[in-house]
């Protein structure tokens, strides 16, 4: 698909995320980093799903991982190729769709896998990431919950701005299990005058109290909670944390 026909961050929104949105990878990174310390001391091998411009993976490189980092986005991956250099791999990837290499960690920030079509797909993809960890791994990610969409009903636009960028955002919740952004990006040319572009974001908000039950079947323990760390993330945005146990059953 050519990227202009790209439903989600296409290459001005991509830029003005990257320069103005790093905020939630910086908060969420040192709890990250704190569950991964094992994955590092083994030289394990981390899957990033979802890594946009590169904020976190960058942040894994320099704490020493051996990262491949991932994302469905071609306008924010060609960012990550130049912002989070040292990756193992930097590649295009759609869930649920592709299969995911073996690893020892996943993580995601950024509720990726709320961006999928359907609850069927989130319950894929979850099942996918489960498969994909090998014996004493873990995955790490957050996701919107039911709550998400409960604490936005009639949030006001919000607007966020840099030098030659601007970024408004109007939302709603047209369902219990929706919760929609109607993002409009402006960006300076380079002989002064702007363009737009507008980009819809239909997110998917699931029960994550139901997720350990799900991956039980996949001999993944899961532990549903409000943060990697110390951070404090927005209402209603949960963290999903697997482990898979040493020997794994078949």
């Amino acid at each position: 698909m050519p990227a202009e026909h790209d439903p989600y961050y296409r290459r001005d929104l991509a830029l003005a995320h990257h320069l103005g949105y790093g905020f939630h990878a910086d908060a969420c990174a040192p709890g990250i980093l704190a569950l991964l310390e094992p994955v590092r001391a083994r030289g394990g091998l981390v899957l990033e799903l979802g890594c946009g411009s590169g904020l976190l993976t960058r942040k894994l490189i320099d704490a020493g991982h051996r990262v491949i980092a991932t994302d469905a986005s071609p306008a924010m991956l060609d960012i990550a190729r130049g912002y989070a250099t040292g990756a193992q791999e930097i590649r295009q990837l759609t869930l649920p769709a592709d299969p995911l290499p073996p690893a020892d960690a996943v993580v995601s920030v950024g509720h990726v896998l709320s961006y999928l079509p359907d609850a069927a797909a989130i319950t894929a993809a979850l099942t996918a990431i489960a498969r994909a960890l090998r014996p004493g791994g873990l995955f790490a990610i957050d996701l919107c919950g039911l709550a998400y969409g409960q604490h936005r009903r009639g949030e006001p636009s919000l607007g966020r701005t840099g030098e030659d960028w601007a970024v408004i955002s109007a939302t709603s919740v047209p369902a219990p299990d929706r919760f929609v952004r109607q993002i409009t990006v402006f960006m300076r040319n380079d002989g002064g005058s702007w363009r737009r572009d507008d980009e819809l974001h239909d997110n998917v908000l699931i029960d994550t109290a139901r997720v350990p039950g799900l991956l039980a079947g996949e001999d993944v323990e899961v532990t549903v909670t409000s943060a990697f760390g110390a951070e404090q993330l927005p209402a209603g945005l949960a963290v999903l944390i697997g482990r898979v146990p040493d020997h794994r059953g078949p």
